[in-house]
């Protein structure tokens, strides 16, 4: 029987940690830095990519969210290196009971523009992202996909009416809702920015180049020329921290020379390892790999919407056998990852077991184009060239599917983008063929996988009879979902679940899911990936902690 409840206790689940264990010689990072003692200094992040946007609610890039959890809080955080443990931040106590979340507010809270925190600024944050009656509502074009499913389809009414008592009605039971409350999309903003933007939405783009949060770092330079974010400590920061007295991030594209800026002191962490570079960390002397199970996956998509022949199941199936993954996983990725057979990875509630990769065989792959009459498809694959975690040689990956498909008589034309941020761009546009992608858990729930990948997010009605995709101007329509793919058995599997709050029943419904994902192979599933980190031995032991959930957890950073 399906309880209609869930306290905050309930989410408050033990989890793992996993913390750096740095070296203990001190290190020198230069002029960067600086004399700390065991205090303040530069922290240099450095990374693969350079967005030049960082407002929470338009994009769906983890390279701004790397920056934009530093500057903003949520009204919920997972716990540091937890696998989705939740606790406080902007509220102190939280339930959901049936439709109705109810959160207890901080006080004493302050922005970075000296407005004091109240539930009238989370009001305004959700309306923002999600009310199309709100004078200042962000726009369809401007918002990022995550709007529809972090607030805008379940949010009925929203009660601010006490400053710091928050009250939000919901459309229906929605499980995953207070995990929802601790992503980065649902970053706290000041109303007060927000309104001083004017009503225009174009007006409202502003906030990314000079977002105020009420994080323990605020915005302090965007230098696209050099490709560098500068942050500040913030002084009045509500919690414990920070620490240091600056965060650069720093862009370098080439991983074997952004791990190089770790060993070599110039930077302290950088994630988005590949074999190699992570193999340069571990024979260092001067760092440390730092490593954690992630809860993500890899996948290439297939755009039914946009390509015909990959309508047919069997063409999909077909492609899976061809492609080895295990290959991908074992010589390209070299250990850092497992093969993946799922949209779901493992340690997500749902995860069914008997499910395996799809194995090799270009022999049967062969014969099913030949009975579906596609043996001679030609296509774009789409790839970006900045490494990912769940994706750290994407140009290599590509090569080999394309070699792969080859073999069985398939024409692969790689279309290869410089940067992650218009790669995102143009999957969101449907302009691809077939495209590589991968997510990052928001929240450790199975509904951020199998609803906001792989459902389109309109009315069933919408779906014609007898076909399994819908285009991608189709009301109501999410780009996460980046195949076009409309299956009303998933769809219908996948709802039921994030609207009851029996654990058990959610568990069959997402194994159940995953068995017909699997069976329908609407993604190559390719792999599950390691997190990873270098991290070099200037940094403080014990002060970072990997995260597979949230982060990165800057504040909390010392310098030696």
């Amino acid at each position: 029987m399906a309880r209609d409840t869930v306290d905050r206790r309930s989410f408050l689940k033990a989890a793992g940690t996993a913390t750096v264990a740095a070296t203990t010689t001190a290190g020198c990072l230069g002029s960067l830095s600086g004399d700390s003692g065991g205090g303040g200094g530069t922290l240099v992040y450095s990374r693969g990519d350079h967005p030049t946007n960082y407002d929470p609610q338009q994009t769906t890039s983890g390279e701004v969210a790397k920056v934009t959890n530093q500057i903003f809080d949520q009204l919920i955080q997972f716990a540091p290196g937890s696998g989705g443990q939740l606790s406080d931040s902007l509220a102190t106590e939280y339930s959901l009971d049936g439709t109705t979340a109810t959160l207890t507010l901080q006080e004493g809270v302050t922005f970075h523009n000296g407005e004091e925190f109240t539930a009238a600024d989370a009001k305004a944050t959700i309306r923002r992202f999600t009310d199309s009656e709100y004078d200042y509502y962000l726009g369809d074009e401007n918002r990022s996909g995550y709007g529809p499913f972090t607030f805008g389809s379940w949010v009925k009414s929203i009660d601010a009416s006490s400053d710091y008592e928050l009250q939000i009605e919901l459309t229906q039971q929605y499980a995953p809702f207070l995990r929802n409350l601790a992503m980065f999309a649902a970053a706290i903003l000041s109303k007060k920015q927000i309104e001083s933007l004017g009503s225009n939405p174009s007006g409202q783009v502003e906030l990314g180049t000079d977002p105020k949060g009420t994080g323990p770092f605020q915005f302090d330079e965007l230098d696209n020329s050099n490709q560098r974010v500068r942050l500040a400590a913030y002084g009045d920061f509500w919690g414990d921290g920070p620490n240091v007295d600056e965060v650069v991030f720093s862009t370098i594209k080439q991983n074997s020379t952004r791990v190089s800026s770790v060993i070599e002191g110039e930077s302290h962490i950088t994630d988005n390892l590949d074999s190699q570079s992570s193999k340069q960390v571990q024979d260092a002397d001067t760092a440390t790999l730092a490593s954690k199970n992630g809860i993500n996956v890899g996948y290439m998509a297939f755009n039914m919407a946009r390509k015909e022949e990959f309508r047919d199941k069997k063409v999909r199936q077909a492609i899976s056998y061809a492609v080895n993954t295990e290959a991908i996983v074992n010589q390209i990725y070299e250990g850092f990852a497992s093969q993946a057979d799922q949209p779901l990875p493992p340690d997500v509630l749902g995860h069914n077991v008997n499910l395996d990769p799809y194995p090799t065989d270009k022999d049967k792959a062969s014969t099913m184009l030949e009975e579906a009459g596609a043996s001679d498809i030609e296509f774009e694959l789409a790839t970006f060239s900045n490494p990912r975690g769940y994706n750290p040689s994407p140009v290599q990956t590509a090569n080999q599917v394309k070699s792969d498909l080859e073999e069985i008589g398939l024409t692969v034309n790689i279309n290869q983008f410089s940067t992650f941020s218009s790669y995102l761009d143009y999957t969101a546009q449907g302009k691809h063929d077939a495209c590589f992608l991968g997510w990052y858990t928001d929240n450790a729930d199975p509904d951020n996988f199998l609803y906001v990948l792989l459902d389109p997010k309109v009315d069933m009605d919408a779906v014609p009879d007898g076909q399994d995709w819908v285009s991608f101007d189709t009301e109501g329509y999410s780009t996460l979902n980046v195949g076009g793919w409309a299956n009303t058995e998933f769809m219908q599997t996948v709802r039921e679940g994030q609207s009851t709050y029996d654990e058990a029943k959610r568990k069959e419904l997402y194994r159940k899911a995953n068995e017909i994902a699997h069976d329908e192979a609407p993604w190559i599933f390719v792999d599950y990936a390691q997190t990873l980190r270098a991290v070099n031995e200037a940094v403080e032991s014990d002060s970072y902690t990997v995260s597979s959930v949230g982060g990165p957890y800057l504040e909390t950073v010392t310098l030696k």
